[in-house]
């Protein structure tokens, strides 16, 4: 490993590996055919403090770095993608947004129990016809007196029906672009708050996946996050550090399928040796380790740059195309080195596959993520 990481960042990297694999790994493989969502692993989560992990001690979190935020997710996700997207989600997009933009009554209402994992949280952000374009959503916030009216619908929220509060961005201004999108907190059990159909995916089957339909759903104008007009600038910065998030989440399923692709490889034997003697093999485990280690080094970067206050939207970017197009190459390759039991479910690498099919296209798509780094590129005098 180039990059170096302080006695802090091992020991939480310690820490979370081995309640991964004791508690977290033990149950993936079931969670993944039942589609329960892991409670109770959640409320252990919290506890340990990796709910709000770089959220301060006084709002409820760990007040620890993102480099150390990155670690402990991988390793989540090294068991299960599907509780590591519940932990980014909560952790970047709405325990972050609430922090940033938040009033201190907000704080104290809403981020501590989200950050100490009493409460998680869901972003309603994409639309059935504004994903990539978010500018093109059509739910709207009708200010009346003291209240805000909110109408439509918001489609493949994470934790859509097992969050107990949502941010949610919907337009107070028709005419003026991705200036007239706010933002709001929206608790569970509100009136007009409709949780709509769970969706059947691929992979990450752990993680609920629904629509949230606003009808006439009233909420107090303090419940507003940030200005008028701030609900797109709020969007784009948690999605800055979801990026980092996903980018930890591919890193953790990708070395989980390498593992299990050496162990594998060690073990199966053809033409009378382990196949692992085989220079094809050897050749595609040295291609897997060095896609792994270069995706590491490009989240560790964003990360560090995160921590230092720098702006970090193009590293951001860069390390979430690397690593999600990065973890969907080495799953495929693991099967290939499994052969025809990759293909069947009595091993993990047939899951780690479904599971990261999604890295590529969720909190924006490969294509988003290089329209990104193109503009930053093209309009930052900084060097590459």
């Amino acid at each position: 490993m180039l990059f170096k990481l302080t006695d802090e960042q091992l020991m939480i990297q310690n820490m979370v590996r081995e309640f991964s694999r004791k508690v977290v790994g033990a149950t993936a493989a079931e969670r993944d055919k039942t589609k329960e969502f892991p409670a109770e692993n959640f409320k252990q989560m919290g506890e340990l403090g990796l709910m709000g992990m770089m959220i301060p001690v006084d709002y409820g979190g760990e007040e620890a770095d993102a480099v150390s935020y990155v670690l402990a997710l991988s390793e989540i996700a090294y068991s299960c993608a599907s509780t590591s997207v519940v932990m980014s989600v909560q952790n970047s997009i709405v325990c972050e947004s609430l922090y940033r933009f938040g009033t201190e009554d907000q704080k104290q209402e809403f981020l501590v129990p989200l950050a100490s994992g009493e409460m998680i949280g869901a972003f309603g952000l994409t639309e059935p016809e504004a994903g990539s374009d978010p500018v093109s959503q059509t739910a709207t916030a009708v200010r009346d007196k003291d209240t805000y009216v909110i109408n439509g619908t918001k489609r493949f929220i994470t934790s859509g029906q097992n969050s107990g509060l949502v941010l949610v961005t919907a337009k107070t201004d028709e005419g003026t672009a991705h200036r007239g999108i706010s933002c709001f907190i929206v608790p569970k059990g509100t009136p007009g708050l409709i949780v709509g159909r769970t969706e059947d995916k691929m992979g990450l089957r752990a993680s609920d996946t629904t629509d949230l339909i606003f009808e006439d759903c009233r909420v107090p104008a303090s419940n507003r996050l940030g200005k008028e007009g701030d609900g797109f600038k709020i969007a784009m910065s948690g999605l800055d550090s979801g990026r980092i998030g996903i980018a930890a989440q591919s890193l953790g399923v990708a070395q989980a399928a390498f593992d299990a692709a050496v162990k594998y490889a060690k073990k199966r034997r053809q033409f009378g040796v382990p196949i692992a003697k085989h220079q094809a093999i050897r050749f595609q485990i040295a291609d897997m380790a060095t896609q792994i280690e270069a995706a590491r080094q490009l989240v560790f970067s964003a990360a560090s740059m995160k921590d230092r206050g720098e702006a970090y939207t193009r590293e951001a970017s860069m390390a979430k195309l690397f690593a999600s197009e990065m973890v969907n190459q080495v799953t495929a390759r693991a099967i290939q080195i499994h052969g025809g039991y990759g293909f069947t479910k009595d091993y993990d690498v047939e899951r780690f596959y479904r599971d990261a099919r999604v890295f590529t296209i969720y909190e924006g798509t490969s294509e988003i993520q290089r329209i990104v780094i193109s503009n930053n590129i093209l309009r930052d005098k900084r060097k590459l």
